[in-house]
């Protein structure tokens, strides 16, 4: 699966909150960047973000002026950050969750930044989901499992695990799409072979 740090953008501005937003404006315009992180006064201190929507709903849209307004005082702070391992179907699932468009990408310091602009543009998920990966393999250990146990026997060790495998990846196919196993496979070859069940 692709992390976050495959597709993230390096190239990445900062700004200091106590900048006037007429500045970020033109550091915008300058690169052609949709959004700035916002510095850390010091180490413990979290980043922010200033995006293009917050500059249109928080200043232009009310008439203020660009030139008087800080950068704090329309930034998100803390934000929320991306770590670089993280999976890109979870970095989806958080923009999903908190509605966002773009988040820091953070270990220990900026690394990047990852925007949905990013996820769709750089990702391979239309041609190989990771749950269609997931099923493919899952039909495979299930013809597996069901060789393993007619040439070792329904009540052999061999067997059972066989079907331990399946569960724990019918689990993760689960996980992946947030939902509930509702019939694993192992029930569907109970179903055929009763006996399985009382070994």
């Amino acid at each position: 699966m692709l992390k976050a740090s495959d597709v993230m953008t390096k190239d990445v501005a900062t700004i200091r909150s106590s900048a006037t937003v007429a500045e970020a404006v033109k550091l915008m315009r300058a690169r052609d960047w949709r959004a700035l992180i916002v510095d850390r006064r010091h180490e413990q201190d979290a980043y922010g973000i200033i995006s293009e929507s917050d500059i249109v709903y928080k200043v232009i849209a009310y008439g203020r002026d660009p030139y008087k307004i800080r950068v704090y005082e329309i930034m998100s702070k803390p934000c929320i950050a991306v770590n670089p391992d993280l999976g890109l179907e979870y970095v989806a699932r958080l923009f999903a969750d908190y509605g966002l468009h773009r988040a820091p990408v953070i270990q220990g310091e900026l690394v990047g930044i990852i925007s949905l602009t990013d996820i769709l543009a750089q990702s391979d998920f239309l041609e190989q989901p990771y749950t269609i990966l997931l099923e493919q393999q899952l039909q495979d250990e299930i013809k597996k499992a069901r060789a393993v146990c007619t040439q070792k026997g329904i009540n052999s060790e061999e067997c059972a695990a066989a079907w331990d495998v399946i569960e724990e990846m019918q689990a993760e196919m689960a996980h992946q799409r947030a939902e509930k196993v509702s019939k694993i496979a192992f029930d569907d070859y109970c179903d055929e072979y009763p006996e399985a069940l009382e070994a």
